[in-house]
């Protein structure tokens, strides 16, 4: 993995698959940036004989009593999948998280829809322990469910 320079912004753009994934949640890929890239967010990439393949981030996820859950989040392009990126960002962020003294790791909002990513993080050991009805816009399958996932580490 490739650690990104917090300051620097991480050109997927001109990647199709991650551009799409990246800008989707949010109003622009700048916006996107400012989010991955912005306040106490580690972030790193995955990179292949093709280019960057995924990238993923680590930050707290709460302050003050819960400061030792943390959060993190990935992106990986069409091209990468089935070929273990994602597991090897999640590996290394995990392997992050425990060094840095996290005891937990939430995912905040995983789309209902993404299954292969929610059988992944079931595999590693990430549970589902809140569901938000209709809390994501689907841009094909229209308002579908949210998880919230948790892992103690």
């Amino acid at each position: 993995m490739k650690r990104s320079n917090s300051t620097s912004t991480i050109h997927l753009d001109g990647h199709p698959g991650l551009h799409r994934w990246r800008c989707g949640n949010y109003t622009t890929c700048s916006d996107t940036n400012a989010y991955w890239l912005g306040g106490s967010h580690q972030a790193w990439v995955a990179e292949a004989d093709i280019g960057i393949v995924g990238t993923g981030y680590l930050c707290p996820n709460h302050q003050g009593n819960a400061d030792h859950i943390c959060n993190a989040g990935f992106v990986t392009s069409a091209e990468a999948r089935g070929r273990g990126v994602a597991q090897s960002l999640l590996n290394h962020i995990v392997a992050e998280a425990r060094m840095a003294g996290f005891k937990a790791m939430q995912f905040n909002f995983v789309v209902s829809t993404n299954t292969g990513a929610i059988a992944l993080w079931q595999r590693n050991g990430f549970e589902i322990v809140g569901t938000l009805p209709r809390a994501f816009r689907h841009p094909e399958a229209g308002f579908v469910d949210a998880h919230v996932m948790y892992q103690l580490l």
